[in-house]
């Protein structure tokens, strides 16, 4: 990791990348892009990535699941897990979701309401950008 203009950029390829995950930078937020399918398997490999880049001060966050397959509880524990460490450092976080199955899982657990999902990366991220005001 290493900070760019004052963003921090997470390093590409094998640091950052895995067949789950692809975390990039955009408009000021590290987001992390979910692929394929979501399970206790792809959670282990993921989740020492959010810890990373949810560690510092700060961080601003958007949880990207537009690319996903399937997801269950493992997904649910880690957008959890997610929103609990961005939020106990100061952090904000946002969720792009429209796959179905996600969205009643995060709809029947309540995470719909704690983390409300936006349909596209450019809405997560506009609504980022009016909560904070700096349109």
């Amino acid at each position: 990791m290493e900070r760019v203009g004052g963003d921090v950029v997470v390093q590409q390829g094998a640091a950052a990348d895995t067949p789950y995950l692809r975390v990039h930078q955009e408009r000021g937020y590290t987001v992390l892009e979910f692929h394929g399918e979501i399970d206790i398997v792809a959670a282990a490999e993921i989740a020492p990535h959010l810890d990373h880049v949810t560690a510092g001060p700060s961080p601003r966050i958007v949880l990207d699941l537009g690319a996903i397959d399937f997801f269950d509880c493992s997904g649910l524990r880690l957008l959890y897990r997610a929103r609990g460490r961005v939020l106990a450092h100061g952090g904000h976080v946002h969720l792009v979701c429209t796959h179905p199955l996600a969205l009643r899982v995060l709809r029947a657990t309540g995470l719909s309401r704690l983390l409300p999902p936006a349909p596209t990366l450019d809405a997560a991220l506009a609504q980022a950008e009016a909560a904070s005001g700096s349109w």
